[in-house]
């Protein structure tokens, strides 16, 4: 046990948990823990006021974008077409494509219902920033330290998760689904709610997919997860990875590729991360023992 002052490190780590565990009461994190919620709740309703006000913009540039022949995706896959001399345009006849409401008061639903979702998304970091300050000092000095960045890193991998979702899975989700035919006779009238919660749920999906690598450090911190564990199941995880990418997209080969390969890159990070935090947590074992061992030579 390593000695410094008279006092074991061992010793002083418990002294200030219990003073720690003395400056507030179970109640008293529960009314901050209450806080959070409240403060989290009112910016989802900021954002989802803003998303509310500019309608226009939210269904005609956002929401229905990868519809539209010139929609930024629809663009590159034709223009790569073109390239190679193969035909990937996609979504470029619009009368395909013909949304209705078959419900009174659907539309009125529909907006509230994507300014939520929209709300979710935009306070995301703020939501994530708010939960992070009210763990951050349940944490010692050397994890506050190796977790620095972390409402960046936790926001910044759902954003770019929804982003890939809505620029990459979503319009080709569309355009499979809009041309896909069993028969002449059957003319597609897409339900205005259908094409919303395809929307969403595939963006919402991917958001939370790419946290793949913050799922693993933290379970990697609490013992749970270990990288030789990620690298001898690392066979079985593609085979998942192939079918929750066959879930989600079109079952074509380039949609199901384009959704595989960032999660198996995302899947190979997080070993990394598993392993490293390992290393590290052996490398402050080795370095006590080492200091303990010292200490008692010269005590002798």
């Amino acid at each position: 046990m390593r000695v410094i002052n008279g006092k074991s490190t061992v010793m002083a780590d418990k002294d200030k948990a219990k003073s720690k565990e003395g400056e507030m009461s179970f109640l008293e994190h529960l009314e901050e823990l209450r806080w959070v919620i409240l403060h989290s709740v009112i910016a989802v309703v900021a954002c989802m006021l803003i998303a509310l006000f500019f309608k226009t913009f939210l269904f005609d540039t956002v929401i229905l974008g990868p519809t539209h022949p010139d929609f930024w995706t629809n663009r590159m896959l034709c223009q790569f077409g073109e390239l190679i001399n193969k035909n990937l345009c996609i979504n470029t006849d619009p009368s395909v494509f013909d949304l209705i409401s078959i419900k009174m008061a659907g539309q009125l639903t529909v907006h509230f219902a994507v300014a939520i979702v929209a709300g979710i998304i935009l306070a995301i970091p703020y939501i994530v920033y708010q939960f992070w300050t009210f763990l951050r000092p349940a944490l010692h000095d050397n994890e506050k330290n190796s977790s620095r960045g972390a409402v960046l890193i936790i926001s910044g991998l759902f954003i770019t998760g929804v982003v890939f979702g809505y620029f990459l899975l979503v319009p080709l989700s569309i355009h499979f689904l809009t041309t896909y035919n069993i028969s002449d006779a059957v003319v597609n009238q897409i339900n205005i709610q259908s094409y919303i919660s395809t929307v969403s749920g595939v963006c919402l999906a991917t958001g939370i997919i790419f946290e793949l690598p913050v799922l693993a450090f933290f379970l990697t911190k609490i013992g749970i997860l270990t990288p030789e564990f990620m690298k001898k199941y690392r066979k079985h995880a593609i085979v998942v990875i192939v079918i929750l990418s066959a879930i989600i997209t079109p079952p074509d080969v380039f949609s199901q590729c384009l959704v595989a390969i960032p999660i198996l890159i995302l899947y190979e990070i997080s070993i990394r991360i598993s392993a490293n935090i390992i290393k590290k947590r052996e490398q402050a074992f080795n370095d006590m023992m080492k200091d303990d061992t010292d200490e008692l030579a010269t005590t002798k």
